[in-house]
């Protein structure tokens, strides 16, 4: 069974940066894409940012230009670099792995908590 362990959350103040990491506890074969979804209090999970094996990027609208997804294929690893961050980034971050045909594979993180204050 796959874990993925987050590492990097924390309080920061409004206009801070945090750096999140994911690390799988094994190596996955057939990675599609590799990804950081949020969800805050009372919202539904939103996705954040995406990585996919050819190294496309997707994000969204409310992070384009502050946050960085990037990944490690060597370590099975997925960052997201966090700047200029605003006390509506406050969340939940959890990391999300899909692999194999048709992503069948679906493989989450327990979450780390990113508290922006103003």
């Amino acid at each position: 069974q796959v874990q993925l362990v987050e590492s990097g959350g924390g309080l920061v103040q409004a206009g801070g940066s945090l750096k999140l990491s994911c690390a799988a506890s094994r190596s996955i074969f057939g990675i599609n894409a590799m990804g950081w979804y949020r969800q805050a209090p009372g919202k539904q999970r939103e996705l954040v940012a995406t990585i996919t094996s050819g190294g496309s990027t997707n994000y969204a609208d409310s992070v384009k230009g502050r946050f960085t997804i990037s990944r490690d294929n060597t370590k099975n690893t997925v960052y997201l670099q966090m700047n200029s961050l605003k006390p509506e980034d406050t969340a939940v971050y959890y990391c999300n792995i899909k692999a194999g045909m048709l992503s069948r594979y679906d493989y989450w993180g327990q979450g780390t908590q990113v508290t922006v204050s103003s």
